[in-house]
């Protein structure tokens, strides 16, 4: 084979051994991004939620104006709690209610449905509405996305009212009713934190009416 002929031949085989290692390369680069780094820089609420043994298989969405929330809850851990705000939200009890407190890295409270919502009850929503549940305290800690219920003096007042946690509150532990944790939407209420506040006696109050527009359940 002349000279000139060869010379093309290995050219043409490098470029070929080229491009097929680029291929590779890129076909390597895909997998590790799609199966190894996208996986895990999912946020840290969703990752940790699928290794919570706690976690029952229903899930509910609050849709907002900042944002949707998902949040899962316990069972085992709260089963009247879990009961009766499961039914307030196959009612749609909280559809037009609102968080009436967002205090930055404590809680974000949702509003009793009884004077938080704008439209109208129905009578089978009142009925629920106005039920409270026995004080299911537990050893689950109060941490970031935990929720966890409200209730006045008497532990046995929780109603409809209910905090999302958005720090470390040791000092709850014990003493409020945890019933579940949000699964999704941390980046929504880190909007909420971000809000203007004004501060009435114990609470911190947003300017803003933050309001539920509307929520949805399902079972994974």
């Amino acid at each position: 084979m002349p000279k000139k002929t060869m010379l093309l031949v290995n050219r043409k085989r490098r470029v070929m051994i080229a491009a097929v290692a680029s291929l590779t390369l890129i076909s390597l680069f895909a997998f590790f991004f799609f199966y190894i780094i996208a996986p895990s820089s999912s946020s840290s609420s969703s990752s940790s939620s699928l290794l919570d043994p706690l976690l029952g298989s229903a899930r509910v969405v609050f849709q907002t104006n900042y944002g949707d929330v998902e949040f899962g809850f316990y069972p085992n851990v709260a089963p009247k709690t879990v009961d009766h705000i499961f039914k307030l939200v196959r009612l749609g009890c909280y559809n037009t209610n609102h968080f009436f407190r967002v205090d930055r890295g404590f809680v974000a409270q949702v509003a009793d449905v009884g004077g938080g919502r704008t439209a109208p009850m129905n009578g089978e929503q009142r009925e629920e509405a106005e039920k409270t549940v026995v004080g299911e305290f537990s050893e689950v800690k109060h941490v970031r996305g935990i929720l966890s219920m409200g209730r006045y003096d008497d532990p046995n007042s929780a109603s409809s009212s209910f905090s999302i946690l958005l720090g470390d509150a040791p000092h709850l532990d014990g003493k409020y009713a945890v019933f579940g944790k949000v699964t999704q939407g941390d980046e929504t209420l880190r909007k909420l934190e971000e809000l203007p506040t004004r501060r009435e006696g114990m609470f911190v109050m947003p300017l803003e009416r933050i309001t539920i527009l509307s929520s949805y359940y399902y079972v994974c």
